[in-house]
């Protein structure tokens, strides 16, 4: 469904991602985790051409692009099929919670204004918030808030998900109800490549877990792998440090 090959990217003299290989099929719940400064959320926005990538090529649905030749054009055409949630919400401060969700359907997609309003209403229903449809972003707790922005990126059906650590900004009681929204779309199959610092939730929704740093991956696998007995001597001093957070009777296997 998904393939990126060779992505490189570089800021000044800095290089960030250094030759990067990922492929998601249709269905996977990938969780790339990694220190902070690996590339992990480089990468991402490389990959949804937030940033522009300097090397590489991408093959989705079939189609092959080159990172560093993309028209406008193939990039639009691209960000149809796939969603986006940032760290920190990116809602519009002057709409409510119903009109964040379609503003995009209307606008860029021209979508009929009660057609967009019945698809934003079942996609707020679908994070828990139907409720609270004409509320503004103010509001709203910051786990809303969250919510509110995968209702955004989930409403036009698009074929992957991409999350840039959708919980690093929330008060610690609140990840808790993103990451439930989070485990129901991985229960529906939606296909997701996520970004995260969240050790528990990356071992027991994902199918394959990737370890970064310094700008490559150091090791891939199925969670139980990388987590319970990884190979690299790296992956395990990371993994040493946040200990706590993701010992395996913590997690459970469904």
């Amino acid at each position: 469904m998904l393939e990126v090959k060779g992505i490189e990217k570089s800021f000044d003299d800095i290089k960030v991602l250094k030759g990067v290989d990922i492929k998601v099929s249709k269905g996977d719940v990938v969780t790339i985790i990694g220190p902070s400064g690996s590339g992990k959320t480089t990468l991402l926005r490389c990959i949804n051409f937030l940033e522009r990538a300097q090397a590489g090529e991408m093959i989705f649905d079939d189609v092959h692009y080159r990172l560093n030749a993309m028209s406008r054009k193939d990039i639009a055409a691209l960000r149809k099929k796939t969603g986006f949630v940032f760290q920190n919400y990116n809602l519009f401060r002057n709409k409510t919670a119903l009109q964040n969700v379609t503003e995009g359907l209307i606008v860029a997609r021209r979508m009929p204004r009660e057609a967009a309003k019945a698809a934003g209403l079942r996609a707020l229903e679908k994070v828990g918030l139907a409720d609270r449809a004409d509320a503004y972003p103010h509001q709203l707790s910051g786990g809303q808030q969250q919510r509110v922005a995968i209702a955004r990126a989930i409403v036009s059906e698009p074929e992957v998900i991409f999350f840039d650590e959708p919980t690093s900004a929330l008060d610690p009681e609140l990840v808790g109800e993103v990451l439930a929204v989070m485990r129901d779309l991985a229960a529906e199959g939606r296909t997701m490549l996520i970004v995260t610092h969240e050790m528990r939730f990356a071992r027991s929704v994902a199918s394959h877990v990737i370890f970064m740093d310094d700008g490559v991956i150091v090791e891939e696998g199925k969670p139980q792998d990388i987590f319970d007995n990884p190979s690299q001597e790296r992956t395990k001093r990371f993994l040493a440090t946040v200990r706590e957070g993701f010992a395996p009777n913590l997690y459970p296997q469904t």
